[in-house]
């Protein structure tokens, strides 16, 4: 009896629960088509009553859940009318298959006359003005989101396809990633994130669909594309009427979006407008970004009165790079939105078309003693323009009320425990799209694949456990790193790169390493880390024609906590360098000039030194350098003239280089004492937050740079270094929206003492006389001598550079959809005692993709010094 009544309650509990089971597998399924019989994917299906919903999938197949009842379900499909029924839930599943017919609308009656205008213009007007008031209108929100991305690779390159394979990738498969997250959003710009679940093919990378969800096309760009509700919309975009419809009540205006000048960054398609609201309804847009084609598709549902927020995104992304192809698809459905409303912008003003409509006389005018929100809530008319004045004096007065106002946007991301542990049933349950058959084939290939992955890495971990990693012999020419517990580890710089020739030298090696000591740890706020650590740099250097072997020792202490901090430390040795402490030409690229082309443009010097350096970085916006060094330097000679190049109307030049004001004694041997000290200012600057840690955004602030360099006398009687040199400089950029984007650095500087200046103390400017181009648009010059115009005396310098969206060749769409950018470029040098040099050129940006191209010349007041072409990496491409 003991032993029958444990048995009898477990089946008992068994049959409750699979009653239990039984009772929750009810709600509706069925299939949404067009009216041709086509399959309408990723359709909304709504049901009214709970105010949630779902999509359909490829198949345009759903299937809902929902405990016994009446419900309301509405399906929508853009370009087709909406559909509602009624359905009764008792205990089983009901098919629910909706036909939808095609949209009809109805057109406007227009008065065709010399003053009539396209009755588009005025929505658009309307709907521009009110896309802040639809951006600040819900305070605070939450939902929670399903985002699946299906992609595949559709071609490769014939010589990868066999290693692709091997990896497990295989073309025209489906490769899936599906997350659930709940996301919370609050103004002004603040994202919380919780993923729930993940399961991906392959590793189980972090997904999250927050960036795609609440982008808003009430912003003024999205990622980096000009929203058609930008206030600047009308310099990029047509607008064309194409008909209305009424839908729940609600007369929905279909406006055709036409770039006037194809391209990227820009929108085509057709958004959809509530007449009267001027919210969106919904929305069929593509684009393109560095000649990817991304296709969005957004339906919209009324989350709250006169609230409308979007319920299903799709996106697709497709392009070719270098014989490779591809497209990835999302699919995010938002449901379970929980809203709270502004309570400053409940009140909804009429909006008045002052170009076409009368603007009554008893419209209250607008007075600069009220603040902007008593004026909107006086006002139950206002003209667009007087419209958005006020809701942008409102977002102003509003922003003067937070803290950290230099805070642009806030995201907060975190991963349950379990989110990668859930199995195939806890999916099954939850997914609110069926998956295709490729994809779960996808999934069944994938999981095979991650049982034997998961068999080689266990026997891999235990055969490696408690073993150290091994010394590689290959790791001291390409770098490697190794670990001794308690933050120490040593390791190799990568030294294949320190192989080269020069003239000086001839043929040289060089082998640098490293010994670290590191500790970190949390600070009290469970963000912010303490990073202290000490760096040992040893560097060796030898010349086979010079003989000579060259050390130097790099001893650094650094201290972070968080972003500040500061490094201290002392390098010292006897080494050679470049008179242009800046490396102006790269050891590669000089030998191969010089072994190819018998031009060696780099010229060396040796010292014996030490330097004792400090930096602090008080915040992003705000770092102080400041070093002392004493040197006892030394000019060389050139000790070898090999080259493969032959021909005896070209021979290497003298390690002493051509300068218009240095003279014998400049290069003499010497010794200095210099302090240097430099301060970097970005006034203004912007940040962002991730979990906790601030970034800074350094592109929403200028870079003022304030420098001092001081050779002092000392005690030795000899030959010293004896002057006061100092320098302001600004770099930044602006962007002119449809017309470009101008890139600027320019500088100014004087020696105010100017008793003994040496040439290593000149001040040098970013010279080039190689076919390479240098990294950054406004770092260097394009075909200035290295040397030549270096000066002891007052100077300035400067850069520009204009990026066009659309000039000469970019007139052809077909050129600008690849990506392809067109620049011109300006630079300017003038010295006390040196002719006027400036540069003019042109270049082909994005080749490729990655890749520049410039074409220009170089001129000494009105006479052509030299010109070329120069090679280089895209502009996009930050390479620091």
């Amino acid at each position: 009896m003991q032993q029958f009544l444990p048995k009898t309650i477990f089946f008992i509990t068994l049959l409750v629960s699979l009653t239990q089971l039984k009772l929750m597998a009810q709600g509706i399924r069925g299939t949404v088509k067009g009216d041709a019989g086509d399959a309408l994917a990723y359709a909304s299906v709504y049901i009214r009553n709970i105010g949630d919903g779902i999509p359909t999938n490829q198949q345009g197949e759903y299937e809902y859940k929902l405990n016994s009842g009446v419900y309301d379900v509405v399906v929508q499909y853009m370009g087709y009318a909406s559909q509602v029924k009624t359905v009764e839930i008792k205990d089983t599943w009901v098919t629910l298959d909706f036909v939808l017919e095609q949209q009809t609308y109805a057109l406007q009656e227009v008065t065709i006359n010399s003053k009539a205008e396209d009755p588009a213009l005025t929505v658009m007007r309307k709907a521009i003005s009110k896309a802040k008031y639809h951006r600040l209108q819900v305070e605070e929100y939450s939902m929670m989101v399903y985002l699946k991305g299906t992609g595949q690779l559709t071609n490769a390159p014939f010589f990868v396809k066999k290693e692709l394979e091997k990896e497990g990738l295989k073309l025209n498969e489906a490769y899936t990633t599906e997350s659930v997250s709940e996301i919370t959003f609050k103004q002004p710009n603040t994202v919380e994130e919780r993923v729930i679940s993940i399961r991906t093919n392959g590793d189980n990378n972090q997904t999250s669909p927050a960036p795609y969800i609440v982008s808003s096309f009430y912003e003024e760009k999205i990622n980096e594309a000009i929203s058609p509700l930008a206030p600047s919309a009308f310099a990029y975009y047509r607008f064309r009427f194409e008909g209305s419809f009424i839908e729940n009540g609600y007369t929905i205006n279909k406006i055709r979006v036409t770039p006037r000048s194809r391209g990227e960054r820009v929108f085509e398609g057709f958004i959809f407008i509530i007449e009267d609201h001027w919210a969106i309804h919904s929305l069929d847009l593509k684009t393109s970004l560095l000649g990817f084609d991304i296709a969005v598709r957004q339906l919209y549902t009324e989350v709250a009165t006169h609230v409308w927020m979007p319920t299903t995104h799709t996106y697709v992304f497709g392009g070719k790079f270098f014989g490779f192809a591809g497209e990835y698809k999302y699919l995010a459905s938002a449901r379970d939105h929980k809203v709270k409303l502004n309570p400053d912008l409940i009140v909804e003003t009429k909006i008045i078309d002052e170009k076409i409509e009368e603007v009554p006389k008893s419209k209250i005018s607008l007075d600069k003693n009220l603040s902007a929100l008593d004026q909107m809530a006086q006002s139950e008319e206002l003209s667009r323009k007087d419209f958005r004045k006020l809701v942008n004096a409102y977002e102003k007065e509003a922003a003067m009320d937070r803290e950290n106002v230099e805070v642009i946007s806030e995201r907060n991301y975190k991963i349950d425990s379990l989110a990668k542990k859930r199995d195939l049933s806890y999916w099954d349950s939850i997914r609110p799209v069926k998956l295709t058959e490729a994809e779960l084939k996808g999934y069944q290939r994938d999981d095979s694949l991650a049982v034997v992955e998961a068999a080689k890495k266990s026997d891999n971990d235990s055969i490696a456990q408690g073993a150290k990693r091994k010394f590689k012999p290959g790791e001291i020419l390409t770098g490697g790193r190794y670990f001794f517990g308690k933050g120490r580890s040593a390791g190799f710089k990568t030294n294949f790169t320190k192989f080269s020739f020069n003239t000086v030298e001839g043929y040289k090696i060089g082998l640098g390493g490293f010994y670290r000591i590191q500790k970190s740890e949390k600070m009290a706020d469970s963000v912010t880390y303490h990073n202290r650590s000490w760096n040992f740099e040893p560097e060796l250097r030898y010349g086979f024609s010079s003989n000579q072997l060259y050390s130097v020792m790099d001893i650094r202490r650094s201290v972070n906590k968080g972003r500040p901090g500061y490094t201290l430390g002392l390098r010292g040795g006897s080494y050679i360098f470049q008179y242009n402490g800046d490396n102006p030409i790269n050891e590669q690229v000089n030998a191969l000039y010089s072994l190819f082309f018998r031009q060696n443009y780099m010229k060396l010097y040796e010292q014996d030194f030490a330097t004792l350096y400090f930096a602090h970085r008080v915040s992003d916006a705000f770092t102080y350098r400041s070093n002392l060094t004493y040197a006892d330097r030394r000019t060389l000679e050139n000790n070898s003239d090999f080259s493969f190049y032959n021909r005896p109307e070209r021979t290497y030049t003298s390690n002493i280089p051509d300068n218009l004001e240095a003279d014998d004694p400049a290069f003499e041997n010497h010794r200095a004492m210099i302090w240097n000290n430099t301060i970097r200012w970005r006034p203004g600057l912007k940040y962002r937050i991730r979990n906790g840690r601030k970034f800074p955004i350094y592109e929403t602030a200028p870079v003022i740079n304030l420098g001092y360099t001081k050779g002092i006398r000392h005690g030795y009687a000899g030959n010293q270094a004896d002057f006061d040199l100092v320098e302001l400089g600004l770099e930044h950029f602006f962007n002119f929206g449809v017309s470009g984007k101008l890139d600027f650095n320019v500088k100014a500087g004087s020696f105010l003492n100017s008793n003994q200046v040496y040439f290593q103390d000149f001040m040098h400017f970013g010279g080039n006389r190689t076919i390479f181009a240098n990294m950054g648009v406004t770092s260097n010059y394009r075909f200035l001598d290295y040397y030549q115009y270096s000066t002891q005396s007052e100077y300035f310098s400067g850069i520009v550079h204009y990026q066009f969206r659309k000039f000469l060749l970019t007139q052809l769409p077909m050129l600008r959809f690849t990506g392809l950018r067109e620049n011109i470029f300006f630079n300017y040098l003038k010295t006390a005692n040196s002719p006027h040099y400036w540069e003019l050129g042109y270049s082909l940006d994005n080749l490729f993709r990655i890749f520049r191209l410039e074409m220009g010349a170089g001129f000494e007041n009105d006479s052509f010094k030299r010109g070329g072409v120069r090679f280089g990496v895209a502009s996009f491409i930050n390479i620091n």
